[in-house]
């Protein structure tokens, strides 16, 4: 992906419906200036490194900030997602995200909290995540890096769709509490028990080995530089990212 590119005119019908209506002087060419934003995000760019064939850098940045803070990125995720349908199997998971120097203030000011923490791994935030069963993300909550799986399944769990039969997780969501959560609304939990577990839960070995689908979705979500490396200072930018590229690797695909 490294070459010039453009989105399909198929890809723009489907998100176009979820763009902000445009005031005053009309925007300039949507297309051009949401691959633009893509390329960056894809190959971990500077602003002003993008080609000039996306138009001025600062457009880019501009359009990329101005639609992040009212959350516009993922409306579309969460808008494409539904469209898909729901899954009666689900995964969840979470991975580390490095955060670099220019993410790096563990300060918080304004609104909207950092979600950055310090772990032995230096500082860095966390992505919760659930997919469905053919391990498309389907909620993709972040916190700081020092935030427990448990917290992070409180988010993924609190409100799951009616359709729901199953969920499948690792070690990390073995707790009485996320089994007896699931098994009040009817859910199967597939998660290992610890091995310091005196009574150990039954599962299904066979169905939990399904969990590779979630970790091949962070593996191809994190090929997305600026994914996979946050240098975003505010929360929300930087979900912005991670919600486009989901977006374009999972629900845009050709």
């Amino acid at each position: 992906m490294s070459e010039i590119f453009l989105l399909s005119e198929r890809q723009m019908d489907l998100i176009r419906p979820y763009f902000p209506l445009a005031r005053g002087v009309a925007r300039v060419d949507d297309r051009r200036v949401l691959s633009g934003i893509v390329y960056v995000i894809r190959n971990g760019l500077q602003w002003k490194d993008a080609p000039n064939v996306y138009g001025p850098d600062r457009t880019l940045y501009n359009r990329f900030i101005r639609w992040s803070r009212p959350g516009v990125f993922g409306r579309i995720f969460v808008a494409l997602t539904e469209q898909a349908g729901r899954s009666r199997r689900l995964m969840i998971d979470a991975t580390h995200l490095k955060a670099r120097r220019t993410a790096a203030s563990l300060l918080r000011k304004g609104l909207f909290p950092r979600h950055t923490g310090r772990t032995k791994g230096g500082l860095n935030s966390k992505l919760h995540a659930m997919c469905d069963g053919q391990g498309r993300p389907v909620r993709l909550p972040l916190t700081a890096g020092q935030v427990s799986d448990f917290k992070g399944a409180d988010v993924l769990l609190a409100d799951l769709p009616d359709e729901t039969e199953e969920v499948i997780g690792d070690r990390g969501y073995d707790s009485n509490k996320i089994r007896q959560s699931l098994a009040d609304r009817n859910i199967a939990a597939c998660i290992p028990p610890k091995k310091n577990r005196t009574s150990k839960p039954p599962y299904d070995w066979h169905l939990c080995k399904k969990r590779r689908l979630i970790e091949n979705m962070f593996a191809k979500l994190k090929i997305w530089r600026r994914v996979a490396t946050r240098y975003d200072r505010c929360a929300h930018t930087f979900m912005s990212a991670i919600h486009i590229a989901a977006t374009f690797i999972f629900w845009l695909k050709e």
